[in-house]
């Protein structure tokens, strides 16, 4: 047996437990720095009296790191490991949250959101591919769908945050809560192991075979033989191109994966990153709209839940397009809603589907690779997935202006609601399932 069949033989084990937690908080820390940004937005485009064209650069900065550091740590993670990048981009994320805390003016505070946002974006392609490459066959979905869920208490931390600190002690204080983070990695740095799929591929094969003896020994199973794993000679790999993903064999998920990625981007982060804003348009108050927002992010956790126990009962295409479909529904509702009560209801339906399907993507997109060029495609997916976050808080206030107040905030949701629906659409007619089939280890 190799590497890769004693892994996805075993049952979820105590270390797989650990990992998916440890590994689950830094994705934490991630999803609170996304989540304060929302709020800072509407606090520091009032302290700085901001125009909205700047706010848009502001928010956008981020994103524009975030694609940078998806595209380069996918690369990085397929050369150097997975846990390595991980635990540099949390740093890098810390550093900059820090450095955005003691901004003296708005050039240098976008200088710093973009540092941050190319910790962040490394760092999540990175983990999920080590989550995703760790767990067994039978709960390789549901793990990932899970580690996506601790973006849920994220935001719900960062709403909290917006909602009770900032209205008292300015937008600089959530900044410094997202500086927490690097005081974490160094008990990352000793409590997660590298991905033994990796190792393997590298050569290093008495690690790679220590690290699953040690689970598969917490599970109960024992080798008669000293060496349990047998290894084909391989040369040294030094993780994958950018061209490989267009080979031929990968072109369709390749498409498929980078459409996906856009479409998410651009209808998630549409709506989330302007929700207070485009609120207090509507008439509500600031510490109001945020309340809205605290209320709506619990609402993730349902989505999250749910998507994990679908996603291996009936597989990851018709989750995929079920959840996508959801999005785009809840997302004209939220949009037509026209009163407190209705913009509670479908902002919480909203939030439940569009988080599940994050989960499903997430869950999805490592699957569909071989181990030389997982890290690569999952950064890749993610990078061009980040042009459709950057570009959305700009046709945002564009599309809003447009129509005015009182059709703009229909308008604006209406358009997420047209991307939401043709990935619904795409995934249904091009996407392959992964259900049941184990990581493929090379070509």
């Amino acid at each position: 047996m190799n590497i890769s069949e004693r892994l996805e033989a075993l049952p979820m084990t105590p270390m797989m437990r650990k990992i998916l937690i440890l590994v689950g908080i830094g994705w934490m820390f991630d999803a609170m720095d996304q989540g304060m940004v929302a709020g800072v937005l509407a606090a520091v485009g009032t302290d700085w009296d901001l125009q909205t064209l700047q706010q848009s650069i502001l928010a956008s900065a981020g994103t524009f790191g975030m694609i940078l550091g998806a595209a380069l740590s996918g690369v990085a993670s397929d050369r150097w490991g997975r846990r390595t990048v991980i635990l540099f981009t949390l740093l890098m994320y810390s550093f900059g949250s820090l450095l955005c805390g003691l901004a003296v003016n708005y050039e240098m505070l976008v200088v710093c959101r973009f540092i941050t946002g190319f910790g962040l974006g490394g760092e999540l392609p990175a983990a999920s591919t080590l989550v995703s490459e760790f767990s067994p066959l039978k709960s390789r979905g549901r793990n990932v769908v899970l580690l996506e869920s601790f973006w849920a208490w994220g935001w719900i931390v960062a709403a909290l945050v917006a909602y009770l600190l900032i209205p008292v002690y300015g937008w600089r204080i959530a900044f410094f809560v997202g500086a927490v983070p690097a005081f974490f990695a160094a008990v990352l740095r000793r409590a997660v192991p590298e991905s033994p799929r990796y190792l393997e591929l590298v050569g290093r094969h008495d690690e790679a075979d220590d690290l699953v003896a040690r689970m598969e020994s917490e599970a109960g199973i024992t080798f008669p033989n000293e060496r349990k794993t047998s290894y084909a000679p391989t040369e040294h790999k030094k993780g994958g191109t950018f061209r490989q993903l267009w080979m031929r064999k990968h072109l369709r998920a390749t498409v498929v994966l980078w459409i996906v990625w856009f479409g998410i981007n651009f209808g998630y982060y549409g709506f989330v990153l302007w929700t207070p804003t485009l609120l207090m348009g509507q008439g509500f108050a600031m510490v109001k709209s945020f309340g809205f927002t605290v209320i709506m992010c619990l609402a993730q956790l349902p989505g999250y839940f749910s998507a994990a126990w679908l996603i291996e009962k009936a597989g990851r295409k018709p989750v995929l397009i079920v959840y996508f479909a959801g999005t785009a529904m809840a997302a004209w509702l939220f949009g037509h809603a026209d009163s407190e009560t209705m913009v509670l209801a479908t902002g919480c339906l909203l939030y439940f589907f569009a988080l599940g399907a994050w989960g499903c993507v997430y869950s999805y997109t490592p699957e569909v690779y071989p181990t030389e060029v997982r890290g690569s495609g999952a950064g890749w997916a993610a990078a061009f997935g980040r042009i459709g976050a950057f570009i959305a808080p700009f046709v945002v206030p564009v599309v809003y202006a447009s129509f005015g107040e009182a059709a703009g905030f229909a308008a604006v949701f209406t358009v997420l609601c047209t991307a939401f629906a043709l990935v619904a659409i795409v995934v249904a007619v091009f996407g392959r399932e992964t259900k049941g089939k184990p990581l493929v280890e090379s070509d």
